[in-house]
């Protein structure tokens, strides 16, 4: 896999005082919803405003993890997606994610933060020079999740970095703010996928998944205090298309990709 030699932008991040906990994603949820904030900095990149905070359990002692905390009064206004809603989706894709099983997205929740309420993510420490582009080639059988998650959820952002590879070659899927609008909004760089079958085991899981949205189960409560009735009435549209439809569409390169493309 092809990485470039520019320097690695983590090379400028700020680092804490304490030890970085090393932590599966599992065991994180205590962590960030009652962590202390113990510092942390602004991100270099993206278009609302996006902080690493440093969590501990003890004010400048023991351990700490980072994570990605976005305020929803930091979200830019936009046109098409209602004001102060992203961070709300953040964790609604974190939820279905876990439900489906698939793609593998950083532990997510909403809390509050040094700018008030927000969503709160793991950091997943990669190499962001290393983007959906050095990936495709040789990781399609992993990335077809992704591909078939921004489908149901309509992401409207899949750009390369956000897909990250971490060091045991697990990939994550994040940046899921423009997430679950009634209208067709799917924008992704991974048009490789256009015209491609979903995989049986992936039909599985979304046909369950239906099931369990017709009998009101937790996951369609949860996601239901998050985005819009008619959101969640969209979700069940492209839900119940993509099983009688099971291939993912063909997408025009020059309107449904995203800008910029990383």
């Amino acid at each position: 896999m092809n990485r470039s030699k520019d320097t690695d932008p983590r090379e400028m991040f700020p680092i804490p005082k304490v030890p970085i906990l090393k932590i599966q994603p599992a065991e994180t949820h205590k962590l960030l919803q009652d962590g202390i904030f113990i510092g942390g900095h602004t991100m270099p990149w993206g278009s609302n405003y996006t902080f690493m905070l440093w969590l501990s359990e003890e004010e400048e002692k023991g351990n700490c993890i980072r994570v990605i905390y976005k305020p929803r009064d930091g979200e830019r206004p936009l046109r098409d997606f209602r004001q102060g809603t992203l961070f709300q989706r953040e964790y609604a894709a974190y939820l279905l994610s876990q439900d489906l099983g698939w793609p593998n997205v950083p532990t997510t929740l909403i809390r509050n933060g040094p700018y008030g309420i927000g969503s709160m993510q793991l950091y997943v420490d990669c190499d962001p020079r290393v983007t959906y582009f050095n990936m495709r080639d040789d990781m399609e059988s992993k990335l077809v999740s992704l591909a078939t998650f921004d489908l149901l959820v309509n992401n409207a952002d899949r750009k390369a970095s956000h897909c990250l590879l971490d060091d045991n070659s697990n990939i994550w899927s994040i940046d899921h703010g423009l997430t679950f609008h009634t209208d067709f909004k799917l924008r992704t760089v991974m048009l490789e996928f256009c015209g491609k079958s979903i995989p049986t085991a992936l039909l599985s899981d979304l046909k369950s998944l239906l099931e369990r949205f017709s009998d009101n189960a937790p996951i369609r409560r949860e996601l239901s205090k998050l985005i819009s009735d008619k959101e969640i009435l969209a979700l069940t549209h492209r839900l119940q298309y993509m099983l009688k439809n099971p291939t993912l569409p063909i997408l025009d390169p020059n309107h449904n990709i995203p800008w910029p493309l990383v």
